[in-house]
């Protein structure tokens, strides 16, 4: 399935992928900035570099736009993503840029890989209670569902999240979440705001193997088609289509 055949079937789609370190990254002012600087000429367009917290640092377009780039440095994990892309390869290559410049520019090593994910995720607008909406379209028939049959029972805490192993050795794993942004302290508000949205995340998450080389490149390209093929057979038709519909009716009423 396209990117451009997600953004239908929600308000924003996003593919991310972070580096996740054992130790943490260089804080140099020179290493930061020449870093961002050699991104920036490949992507002129990301002009907008701000430090988010201590050692914590990003460089990405202008969000006004509707779709953008960014990259981020943060104390021992490398991001990189983009929002609405056109197409995947839109942001396969940035990714692959960082993948090939993390050596050279940032000192990041094989040894110093903890694992690579890559994201794939989706955004839903809602102004009404998230997890009444996650329950009614995730939990209805399952055994979790029959606890909203007791007397007064609301759902306030719906944020589901799973991992499960896709290779024999457990280092490649799956974690699959939907994230409410309805407070569970807050049971009774009526909205939310429009800009608070259902995320519904997937990620492919590789650990490098206890001995022998890991190829960042190619673990990446692996991870991609994986991500892929788990959007289109199983994300689509399990949870994101039931969330669309639910939020769809919820609307009319």
């Amino acid at each position: 399935m396209p990117s451009d055949s997600y953004r239908s079937l929600c308000d924003e789609f996003y593919i991310e992928m972070y580096v996740n370190t054992e130790l943490d990254l260089p804080t140099q002012r020179d290493t930061i900035l020449t870093f961002f600087e050699r991104l920036q000429r490949q992507f002129p367009s990301m002009g907008h570099l701000y430090r988010r917290a201590k050692n914590e640092y990003c460089l990405e377009e202008d969000r006004n736009l509707g779709q953008y780039r960014w990259i981020s440095l943060e104390v021992d994990r490398v991001g990189s993503g983009i929002v609405n892309p056109l197409n995947f390869e839109q942001a396969y290559g940035q990714d692959r840029l960082v993948l090939e410049l993390m050596p050279y520019m940032l000192g990041v090593s094989q040894l110093d890989i903890d694992c690579l994910d890559v994201t794939f995720a989706m955004d839903f607008d809602y102004a009404g209670n998230h997890d009444e909406v996650i329950a009614e379209a995730l939990f209805g028939s399952t055994p979790f569902g029959c606890f909203l049959d007791l007397r007064s029972a609301k759902p306030i805490g719906f944020s589901p999240a799973v991992v499960v192993a896709l290779s024999d050795d457990e280092r490649t794993q799956a974690r699959i979440s939907v994230e409410s942004k309805t407070s569970v302290l807050e049971p009774r508000q009526k909205s939310r705001s429009l800009d608070e949205a259902i995320t519904l995340s997937l990620t492919i998450r590789q650990y490098p193997p206890p001995s022998g080389e890991f190829d960042t490149l190619e673990s990446f390209g692996h991870q991609c088609r994986m991500v892929e093929e788990l959007m289109d057979e199983k994300l689509v038709p399990y949870f994101a289509q039931p969330l669309t519909e639910v939020i769809a009716q919820k609307r009319l009423t």
